[in-house]
């Protein structure tokens, strides 16, 4: 078992290590480096983005120590007795820099009253004080007090940079990952270095050897079998309605979660359109597919492998928010695709 949490020993320490904000990134290390610092930030994205390792690092760069750092979770701080604590600790001078940084997360979580105490310390803050504030959800978060913030959106990092991520982390860890896992794992991750290098800490705690195949990364997960996908895909191929209303009805037997399912469907889908019309980038997705998945895809019929089969997938995933019934989006793709 693995004692230390991956993300956590792994974390970025400086902005070089930071990967895929680098608009942000660079934004604040030219701040630092001009003596140009605002007195609010607002970092916005979605969970394990980097929001709060990036505020973390900023406040070193600004060369505050950690007695001089203070972070507030706002989802257990949010009233407004909590914040005037807040406000009248801010008026203290730092212990040992020249800034005290507060780094408050989850910030929407705040009351009503709690923005409005908050927002008088933004209002006039002393010169000592750095606040970042980073959230989730921006739409929660009052015009007030995003106009007296510089905001930084933190995007969500692409299954290419993901795979990278997870595939260097197996490597350091002295694991060696089989073709088409670290992208499972990737994907798995659904756009969240945190998740992803949760889900690797999970499969190298319980898989046998220094090897990890797929289909362990599958068993122990409860990903969806790459059979699974491989038979929807199929029963396109031959035109078989009936195969790909059995398949769904399996994955939705064992329990899968069809959000998840539909999306290696189109992934996968998406790899056979690219080694059809692009073969040169064959070599590029060897770590990404098996040899038995590489052989399926090439076999596939060039004339399934149309746009608008694609574009009938990704709508099906598009409903599968609204559907009361979770299969129905796939099975109504079917119908569509193969005009039955």
């Amino acid at each position: 078992m693995h004692e230390l949490a991956l993300y956590r020993k792994y974390r970025p320490k400086s902005f070089a290590e930071v990967l895929g904000q680098e608009q942000a990134v660079s934004v604040l290390e030219k701040s630092i480096k001009d003596g140009k610092v605002s007195h609010a930030y607002l970092f916005v994205g979605s969970r394990g983005t980097g929001k709060t390792t990036v505020a973390r690092i900023f406040a070193q760069g600004l060369e505050v120590t950690g007695n001089d750092i203070y972070e507030i979770d706002a989802a257990s701080n949010r009233g407004i007795e909590d914040i005037r604590t807040l406000r009248e600790a801010v008026r203290v001078l730092p212990l040992e820099s020249k800034y005290k940084v507060y780094i408050i997360d989850e910030v929407h979580m705040l009351s009503k009253d709690a923005w409005g105490a908050l927002l008088k310390t933004l209002e006039e803050p002393p010169a000592h004080a750095v606040f970042i504030l980073a959230t989730t959800e921006f739409h929660k978060v009052p015009e007030t007090i995003i106009s007296r913030c510089q905001v930084f959106t933190f995007k969500k990092p692409g299954t290419a940079l993901l795979r990278r991520r997870v595939a260097d982390l197996a490597k350091s860890e002295g694991y060696e990952l089989d073709a088409g896992t670290a992208e499972l794992i990737a994907i798995l991750g659904d756009g969240s270095f945190r998740d992803a290098e949760g889900i690797l800490q999970k499969v190298l705690n319980f898989t046998k050897g220094k090897k990890v195949k797929r289909e362990e990364v599958e068993r122990i997960t409860g990903a969806p079998k790459s059979t699974l996908v491989n038979d929807y895909i199929s029963s396109i191929a031959e035109k078989n309605l009936e195969k790909g209303i059995q398949t769904v009805n399996r994955a939705a037997s064992d329990n899968l979660d069809m959000k998840l399912y539909l999306k290696l469907i189109v992934e996968k889908f998406r790899a056979a359109i690219i080694l059809k019309y692009a073969p040169k980038l064959e070599g590029e997705m060897l770590a990404d597919l098996s040899e038995e998945d590489l052989k399926f895809l090439k076999n596939l019929p060039k004339e399934m492998l149309r746009s608008e089969t694609l574009i009938v997938l990704l709508q099906a995933y598009q409903n599968l928010d609204r559907a009361f019934i979770a299969e129905l989006p796939l099975e109504l793709a079917l119908v569509k695709i193969l005009g039955e």
